[in-house]
C-alpha cells in the first residue's frame, strides 16, 4: 500500500478519537474509515484483535493498540513533540495517559450503559455507524441487541451497584478539579499537549457526547468542555510549563485520583490476577470498590514500571509522588513486577 496512513475507527470510540487527535497534532496525511461492518471485513487481516482503532501504516504494517500506536509513531514523527524535555513532566504525564486509558475509561463506559437515555443514544450510535442502511425494525431489533450484550459487559470497567457511586462521585470530584487547572492553560501541561491530554481528553469527550454526563460537563465545567473541543484539533499554542506553575492544582488531582483511586486499584488488580481470584475488594478514597480482575490492565501497568524504574534522577519525582500518595504503590510495583 501506498499513499496516507489509514485509520479504521469510530467516534464512539475514545481510543479511535485518540489516535485521530494525535495524527491531526502531527499533520499526518491519513485517511478517516469509518469502522462499518465492511469496512472492518475489507481490512480483517489488520485485526489482530476484533477492536478499533486500527491503523494501517503505508508500508502495509497494520497497528493496534492506541498508546502503542501513538509510541511508536512518535518515535518516527519526532517533530512537535508530546513528552516535556523535564524528565518529573515526562514521566508525571505518562502515569496520567494510563490512568485515562485504565481509569477514565471506567467513567465514560459506567454513564453510557447505566441508563436507558444514554444506552439508546450510544447503541443508535454503534448500529448506524456498523450498518447505515439498516431498516427502522432491524435498527431497533439491533440497538436492543447491542444494549444487551455492552450491559452485560459492564462489570469489565468495575461498573456495579457496590461501585457506581464511587465512579460518579470520582467523575464530579475529577470535573472540578481539572475545571481549575485549565482554567489558566490551554492543556493539562502548559500551552500545547501533552501524552496525558491524548490519555484522558477522548475519554471525557465521549462522556461529553453522551446525555448523563454531556449534561454534567456542559453545564458546568466549561473550561473542561473548551479543553475537550480544543482536544480534537490540538496544537502548539505555547510552551510546557514548570512544575512549579503547575503543581498547584495538578497535585490535588494526582492525590484524589491517582494517589487515592487509580493506583491502589491497580496494585489490587494485579494482585487479584496472580491469585488467580474471581473478585477482588479493595479500599478507593476511604470506600470499598469491589469487581472482576481486568487482565489487559496488568500488562500496561508493567509499561508503566518499565518507565519509572528508567527515570535518572528520581529524588525530584519522588517527592511529588510522595505528596500525592502515588510513591508507595509505585514502589510496590516496581519491587513485585
Amino acid at each position: 500500500m501506498t499513499g496516507p496512513y489509514k485509520v479504521i475507527g469510530s467516534e464512539i470510540s475514545p481510543y479511535s478519537i485518540k489516535v485521530r487527535s494525535w495524527l491531526r497534532f502531527k499533520a499526518i496525511d491519513f485517511d478517516w474509515i469509518v469502522a462499518s461492518a465492511a469496512a472492518r471485513e475489507r481490512y480483517a487481516n489488520y485485526f489482530r484483535i476484533p477492536v478499533i482503532p486500527v491503523v494501517i501504516a503505508p508500508n502495509d504494517v497494520g497497528l493496534q493498540d492506541s498508546t502503542p500506536i501513538i509510541e511508536q509513531l512518535e518515535n518516527e514523527f519526532s517533530d512537535n513533540t508530546i513528552h516535556p524535555d523535564d524528565e518529573l513532566l515526562w514521566f508525571l504525564s505518562c502515569l496520567l495517559e494510563e490512568f485515562g486509558d485504565e481509569w477514565a475509561n471506567k467513567w465514560m463506559f459506567h454513564f453510557r450503559w447505566t441508563r436507558e437515555a444514554d444506552q439508546l443514544n450510544a447503541a443508535t450510535r454503534i448500529v448506524a455507524t456498523r450498518d447505515p442502511n439498516a431498516d427502522a425494525d432491524d435498527l431497533a431489533q439491533r440497538v436492543a441487541a447491542v444494549i444487551q450484550r455492552m450491559t452485560d459487559r459492564v462489570w469489565f470497567v468495575g461498573s456495579n451497584e457496590q461501585n457506581a457511586g464511587q465512579i460518579e462521585t470520582g467523575f464530579k470530584h475529577a470535573l472540578a478539579q481539572l475545571n481549575t487547572h485549565l482554567a489558566t492553560r490551554k492543556y493539562l501541561f502548559g500551552d500545547r499537549p501533552a501524552f496525558a491530554d491524548f490519555g484522558i481528553a477522548p475519554q471525557l469527550y465521549n462522556a461529553l457526547v453522551d446525555p448523563t454526563p454531556g449534561a454534567m460537563i456542559s453545564a458546568k465545567f466549561h473550561q473542561v468542555s473548551a479543553w475537550l473541543q480544543r482536544m480534537l484539533w490540538p496544537r502548539v499554542e505555547g510552551r510546557f510549563e514548570r512544575w512549579e506553575t503547575l503543581a498547584p492544582t495538578l497535585e490535588p488531582f494526582l492525590a484524589d485520583q491517582v494517589g487515592a483511586r487509580f493506583l491502589p486499584w491497580s496494585v489490587a488488580n494485579r494482585n487479584a490476577l496472580r491469585r488467580k481470584a474471581d473478585v477482588f475488594d479493595v479500599e478507593l478514597a476511604g470506600q470499598t470498590w469491589s469487581q472482576k480482575p481486568q487482565k489487559y490492565h496488568a500488562k500496561s501497568l508493567s509499561v508503566l514500571q518499565t518507565k519509572y524504574a528508567n527515570i535518572v534522577d528520581g529524588q525530584r519525582l519522588d517527592g511529588v509522588l510522595q505528596r500525592t500518595d502515588c510513591l508507595g504503590y509505585l514502589r510496590d510495583i516496581a519491587r513485585n513486577a
